[in-house]
């Protein structure tokens, strides 16, 4: 059987280019998204047989725990988990509600927690099992409007830090991805002048990210360490 690879947030931008590649290197893919007819859009897009697409909310645990046994009923255990599902509201804190702050903080930094948690149980009867989850350059550096991301961001540093000392020992691998100005959906608000600030002077593209991902996906040496991938626009900030 070949490798089982769950994409959360895998119907769009960074998470559709993971998917893509993950399937023409003969992966089995699940894509995983809360809009179900995008998730299966995705499926059909795939190279090669055996996807699957399930509607999943990673911000609600028992909506996790249930996705995940189907996961493993229908398909068998997990290799590769990368996790891509995000949202970002951008705003001064002082204009902030509180309910965006929950809202942001459990799906981009809750729903990485959950689905680890959830996936790891399978990918303990796996061989080169491993995660990414996907953070952002603002998670290391910050950024003005972006507190609400740019935290849930950096507790995702802290946490696959932490997860990859609880599992080395189960040779089960985790690291992070730290993109910056990517060209999706997420990215509409970035200026021609902040684009011009990145030192290659253009907007990532989300299938260079993807290949960054499989990197970490299949490196055997590789484990608790935050790969930048931006252009250089850290050197900016």
């Amino acid at each position: 059987m070949s490798r089982l690879a769950v994409v959360s947030g895998g119907s769009r931008g960074i998470g559709r280019a993971v998917s893509q590649l993950l399937a023409q290197r003969d992966c089995r893919v699940v894509v995983l998204s809360r809009n179900e007819d995008s998730a299966r859009d995705t499926v059909a897009s795939l190279q090669g047989d055996g996807h699957v697409s399930f509607c999943c909310d990673v911000s609600k645990e028992q909506n996790v725990q249930t996705t995940f046994e189907m996961i493993q009923k229908k398909c068998g255990n997990i290799t590769y988990l990368v996790n891509a599902a995000g949202i970002n509201l951008d705003t001064l804190l002082l204009r902030t509600h509180p309910v965006d702050m929950v809202s942001v903080l459990h799906t981009n930094l809750l729903g990485s927690m959950l689905t680890c948690r959830a996936a790891l149980r399978t990918m303990l009867h796996t061989k080169n099992a491993a995660i990414v989850n996907i953070g952002s350059v603002v998670g290391l550096k910050g950024n003005a409007g972006q507190t609400l991301y740019s935290a849930s961001k950096a507790g995702l540093e802290g946490f696959t830090r932490s997860l990859a000392k609880e599992v080395a020992s189960r040779k089960i691998r985790v690291n992070l991805l730290a993109p910056g100005f990517i060209w999706t959906d997420m990215t509409a608000w970035v200026t021609d002048e902040r684009v011009r600030s990145v030192p290659l002077g253009r907007f990532g593209e989300p299938e260079e990210v993807a290949h960054a991902a499989l990197f970490l996906l299949v490196s055997p040496y590789v484990t608790g360490q935050v790969l930048v991938v931006d252009g250089g626009l850290q050197l900016a900030m």
